[in-house]
């Protein structure tokens, strides 16, 4: 298993999973959350891990530019560090927070070019098992 703990930030790759699992740990300022994305993308591109469970309950939600910057530049990051291998993004939430986000995902999302999308598809859950079931459907 590969990993990395950073002060806000649980890093591991389960490859009996096939999974990359990042677990925040608290909110973080849009500097550490690029960097625990980056971080994030290290590890995933040295394991050719696509399908990323991504645990947003301790931190709670970006904020909107935040996650902007998630759905455009970094997807398309991710997309093109992990071009051959099937990419998605499962958040797990609080149910609190999964109707924000949800709505975040609908607004944002259709206002975005097709090679962006491209770049991982992402769902949102408030369980991890879902979330598990959805990114494994997605490394078939």
């Amino acid at each position: 298993m590969l990993s990395l703990d950073l002060d806000f930030l649980r890093l591991s790759y389960r490859p009996d999973l096939q999974l990359l699992f990042l677990r925040w740990t608290r909110p973080v300022s849009t500097a550490e959350h690029q960097q625990g994305y980056t971080a994030a993308l290290h590890l995933a591109r040295s394991a050719g891990a696509g399908q990323w469970l991504i645990d947003l309950r301790s931190r709670g939600l970006a904020s909107a530019e935040d996650f902007a910057w998630v759905l455009t530049e970094f997807r398309t990051r991710m997309g093109a560090a992990l071009p051959h291998v099937s990419r998605r993004i499962a958040y797990l939430v609080t149910p609190y927070h999964s109707e924000l986000i949800r709505e975040r995902l609908a607004l944002l999302e259709p206002t975005y070019p097709v090679a962006v999308q491209q770049g991982a598809a992402i769902q949102v859950f408030t369980e991890e098992q879902p979330a598990q079931q959805w990114l494994h459907m997605g490394g078939a």
